[in-house]
């Protein structure tokens, strides 16, 4: 018991703190794209051919970024001649709307609380049940990493449950194929009103790669009402922590 607790006390402490302060990214992070239009030439779309999935769009010479159908794969970066596309360190990504979420001239509207009886509800308490609804396991992984001791998402009352009927709403992932879309519709009826459904990742909120396809809903949003988005390919965990604490009120 004496070495354990050596052990314990030689680790120290090994929890983030975040959102008392700042989190540390990766030198290599890529977080919210942004434009320069002083650097952008006359009418070049070489980022807009670039793009695999055609989030990015110009219209009167300026260019716009959907950062629901972006996979921050950085071949616009890489097609730019100009430069006038980078990718920031910026990591507060998640919005209420899927239409807050492109990048333009006007500011970023990053996600507002829920409404105050529904924070009564869940602010201290919020029990969730992810859906995998056809993802590759990355947005899946980086949820899973919020469980850890670094990040020790239930010191904020955020846990996973096994049942959607022990469930205060749905973390769905995955572009949502039609063999899911009955599975996905039954774990929502199971889940008690009121309840809150988050989308995370470009698959569950546009279908990322696969939009567009026969077998593919597009995302979540054409079966189930979302009160959350959080874009990434996938996306951090820093960026699924911060839009869960400002959906709940927990930050600003």
């Amino acid at each position: 018991m004496l070495r354990i607790l050596r052990a314990r006390l030689q680790q120290g402490y090994r929890t983030i703190r975040f959102p008392e302060e700042p989190p540390v990214v990766p030198e290599k992070y890529l977080g919210r794209p942004q434009w320069d239009g002083g650097k952008c030439q006359g009418d070049c779309i070489a980022c807009i051919q670039a793009c695999p999935t055609g989030a990015l769009s110009k219209s009167k010479g300026a260019v716009a970024i959907d950062l629901g159908r972006c996979l921050f794969c950085t071949d616009c970066t890489d097609a730019c001649p100009a430069g006038a596309i980078q990718f920031t360190a910026e990591y507060r990504l998640a919005t209420r709307t899927r239409e807050a979420l492109v990048v333009d001239n006007r500011p970023y509207a990053l996600a507002k609380a829920l409404d105050e009886k529904a924070r009564k509800l869940f602010g201290r308490s919020l029990k969730l049940r992810q859906v995998s609804a056809g993802g590759c396991n990355a947005c899946e992984a980086d949820i899973n990493v919020l469980n850890t001791v670094g990040f020790d998402l239930g010191r904020f009352g955020i846990q996973f449950v096994a049942s959607p009927r022990h469930a205060d709403g749905l973390l769905i992932t995955g572009p949502v194929p039609k063999n899911m879309e009955l599975a996905l519709k039954k774990t929502y009826d199971a889940t008690p009103s009121p309840k809150i459904v988050i989308v995370v990742g470009v698959c569950a909120i546009s279908g990322g790669i696969f939009e567009g396809h026969p077998e593919v809903n597009n995302g979540a949003a054409s079966i189930v009402p979302v009160d959350l988005f959080v874009p990434g390919c996938p996306p951090h965990p820093i960026t699924i922590l911060d839009g869960l604490l400002r959906l709940l009120g927990r930050i600003e």
